[in-house]
């Protein structure tokens, strides 16, 4: 395995890079600024279409489609490898707020379109998948639901029943990432088709719903550890009833959605963990330039052996997934998500779960400051320890790995 960046990655990131210095960085106070003044607080501020713009210009847009999706004739990205686009993301992970955004690589639209590019039909890409390509609107993934546990997929509860022409689907849905965005006009569902089917995986399904259909209420934001995540579009609640639909909104096949949701999932959980690398990366670098400007008891907050021994611990972990994220992106290139199966899932494990430490060593050496709004550490903290849940809690991906383990001694 090299890992060394090819003449192409090198290119990409001197451009982003400097973007990211020109642009992005500046761009996050006047964004703050912004978003006080607007009518809804889930408007987004101008800065963020004037980012967009910028980095369309530049050539820094959709990097995140993989090649396998980029055919030049179908316009999808730039037509990168995983290994390509992992020191990318780990660069916008510095700004999670803004930069993905910005170059239109943000969850959950990623793994939206990448379902879409996979799965659906001509009618559905022109529809929707160009409209997301292009940064015009918004989507959602409606998976998870309160009254179930739904880390196990199969006890989604949902109902999407055929009727004639059409799907009607009833059921309930929160932390629905980007749904309070008013740019999010597409909603893709996940529920079941054939609740008392044997084959327990063949029970779901997925459907595109749109945000204007009657019977879709969006109830209600949801916080996360007090944020509203306003930059994201917020986590919303979400109440369908008597949702209808044309049957030509099925993506796939019926009993086809648990599949889809594996295939959605792998790219998705690889693109957290590279940007956590960024996030963290940041992290150390606050921490440094505080530790350095602050003295405690006679001498630079620096020399105190403690810290000294967190930041030294940070840089050793910081390499360490760092080249984990890689050999796991090499592989999904080379062997594909089925053969970097074991991998994916170790740098869920491990990655969130690090990088939750760090950015906490952070908050300390910043006291007071790291709690607050005037350093991003918090906020950091909030989304880092949240992935300990997304794309599947820590617990379910360490079960099925030590399975896995397991199955070469049974």
């Amino acid at each position: 395995m090299d890992f060394a960046f090819d003449a192409r990655t090198e290119e990409l990131r001197a451009k982003l890079l400097a973007f990211m210095d020109e642009y992005v960085y500046p761009a996050e106070a006047i964004a703050h600024e912004q978003r006080q003044l607007l009518a809804s607080p889930w408007d987004q501020p101008v800065i963020v279409e004037e980012l967009k713009a910028e980095a369309r210009k530049q050539g820094l847009w959709n990097l995140f489609f993989v090649d396998q999706h980029s055919l030049p004739d179908a316009g999808h990205g730039a037509g990168l490898t995983n290994l390509q686009y992992a020191p990318l993301a780990e660069i916008t992970g510095r700004s999670p707020q803004l930069a993905p955004t910005a170059l239109n690589c943000a969850a959950p639209d990623t793994g939206n379109m990448e379902v879409l590019a996979q799965f659906g039909t001509d009618e559905q890409k022109k529809q929707w998948l160009e409209p997301l390509l292009a940064g015009e609107i918004r989507s959602a993934f409606a998976m998870t639901e309160p009254e179930v546990a739904s880390s196990d997929a199969t006890n989604i509860q949902t109902r999407i029943d055929r009727d004639g022409d059409d799907y009607v689907i009833n059921g309930r849905k929160w932390y629905i990432s980007g749904a309070m965005n008013p740019d999010c006009k597409i909603f893709i569902v996940m529920g079941k088709t054939d609740p008392d089917g044997e084959d327990i995986r063949r029970q779901q399904s997925m459907i595109l719903v749109p945000r204007d259909t009657p019977g879709l209420e969006v109830r209600r934001a949801m916080q996360v550890y007090g944020y509203e995540d306003h930059s994201h579009g917020g986590h919303a609640e979400i109440v369908f009833s008597d949702v209808r639909v044309p049957a030509s909104n099925l993506i796939g096949e019926e009993g086809g959605g648990f599949a889809i949701a594996q295939a959605r999932l792998g790219p998705g959980r690889i693109h957290h963990c590279m940007r956590l690398i960024g996030m963290a990366e940041r992290a150390i670098e606050l921490m440094c330039r505080r530790a350095v400007s602050r003295e405690a008891f006679g001498k630079a907050i620096a020399q105190q052996g403690v810290v000294q021994n967190w930041i030294a611990d940070a840089r050793v972990t910081v390499e360490q997934l760092r080249l984990l994220v890689l050999k796991t992106a090499w592989l999904m290139d080379t062997a594909g998500n089925r053969g970097a199966h074991t991998e994916i899932q170790a740098i869920k494990i491990a990655t969130p779960r690090a990088v939750v430490d760090i950015l906490d060593k952070a908050v300390q050496v910043h006291g007071a400051g790291g709690v607050s709004q005037d350093f991003p550490l918090a906020e950091l903290w909030a989304g880092a320890r949240t992935l300990r849940l997304a794309d599947g809690p820590d617990e379910v991906h360490q079960r099925s790995l030590a399975r896995r383990e397991l199955k070469k001694y049974l």
